[in-house]
């Protein structure tokens, strides 16, 4: 047989009550032949796609593949990969993955005690009863197969000439590795309806609207520094789609957009300043009864030698949360291993401003200088 190129195949439909399930059938393990329904194909095996089957089964269209892996575990359902020539009237596929998952009539049955209401089972039970009990001692299907073309298909119509040609073969050839890629999403088809319900539901979504203008704007983005900052932005909003928040990933986010904008401010009059010291303010103030609990329970464990206190650094270390002194410690320049002989002298000043700027004052220092204050 010549090869004939093709673009388009109408599969014939199996009305199953309200729903029209397309199907094809199997031959030998080596061919697929596309005709319309017929009991009568002794020796070909009916498949049914797995689209239609799932179509309003409330079931969102992104977790289909899960569902059609499980199920293609149980030899109920295989995927078809078809060659890129081939495209599927009132079916999209991605350029990408030209795939479709089809179902024998056993995962047919399967899928609709499963998911289907009673009428909707009924009504797969009347049309396709016939077709389960002639097919009863048909043995597993392979995960997937690989399809090409071949002339004289039947229901299959050139892109340019439109005319349906008579028979209708389809060769197939068994994967070598049919567990390479069953999880993933490779099929995004849909019929015409899901499609304008995806559109409607894709102008219905502000989050949708703006996902695609950036997309689309990113294309024209020229590395200009601001790459590595946006990437850790995304994974943190990535982190809230699926649910996985925490601090460590929101931290990366603050950092990214804190050092992107961080550059030419003014010291004195920065918003961003103004409102990133006054967010810090507010947790810290909040934090007051905890200290004041720690600062309480540390005076008792020591009150028989309270005038002998560990150095500066430890009593900051035990009594007050880490982001206080890190802030102090930054702004006061002692971070630097090259002051450390600094540091040592200067942290008693640091220890000081913990202790009134929190209300809790431990040292001998710090109440003499505080009743000195007040005094005046």
């Amino acid at each position: 047989m010549t090869a004939l190129e093709v673009s388009l195949i109408d599969l014939p439909q199996w009305a199953c009550g309200e729903k029209k399930i397309r199907f094809l059938y199997l031959s030998n393990n080596t061919s697929f032949k596309v005709s319309k329904q017929s009991n009568s194909e002794e020796h070909t095996v009916p498949l049914f796609l797995g689209a239609d089957i799932f179509a309003e089964t409330g079931i969102r269209t992104e977790n289909h593949p899960r569902y059609h892996a499980k199920f293609a575990k149980k030899g109920l359902a295989t995927k078809l990969a078809f060659s890129s020539d081939i495209r599927f009237n009132g079916l999209r596929l991605p350029c990408s993955s030209n795939s479709l998952w089809f179902y024998s009539i056993q995962g047919v049955f399967r899928v609709a005690f499963e998911l289907y209401n009673r009428q909707d089972q009924l009504s797969v039970l009347e049309s396709l009863q016939d077709m389960w009990r002639s097919r009863i001692n048909d043995g597993p299907l392979n995960m997937s197969y690989n399809l090409s073309v071949q002339d004289d298909c039947d229901s299959i119509q050139d892109h340019q000439n439109p005319t349906v040609v008579k028979s209708g073969l389809v060769t197939a050839q068994i994967l070598s590795d049919p567990l390479g890629d069953l999880l993933s999403v490779d099929h995004d088809y849909c019929s015409v309806a899901e499609l304008k319900n995806s559109i409607e539901s894709f102008h219905s979504k502000p989050l949708l609207q703006r996902l695609h203008s950036f997309g689309e704007k990113a294309k024209c983005m020229t590395n200009n520094g601001t790459e590595e900052h946006i990437l850790k932005v995304l994974e943190y909003a990535e982190c809230c789609v699926y649910g996985q928040l925490d601090e460590e990933g929101l931290m990366k986010a603050v950092m990214a957009m804190l050092q992107t904008y961080s550059e030419g401010f003014s010291i004195y009059s920065s918003p961003l300043l103004q409102a990133v010291a006054g967010w810090l303010g507010q947790q810290f103030h909040a934090a007051n009864a905890t200290i004041s609990h720690q600062v309480e329970g540390f005076k008792v464990r020591h009150i028989e030698r309270i005038t002998d206190l560990p150095p500066a650094e430890e009593l900051a270390a035990e009594l007050f949360p880490e982001a206080m002194r890190t802030l102090l410690v930054q702004w006061m320049g002692l971070s630097e291993e090259e002051a450390l002989w600094k540091r040592h002298s200067e942290y008693p000043i640091l220890l000081l401003i913990l202790e009134f700027a929190n209300h809790n004052l431990i040292t001998g220092v710090a109440h003499v200088l505080y009743s000195s204050l007040i005094c005046k």
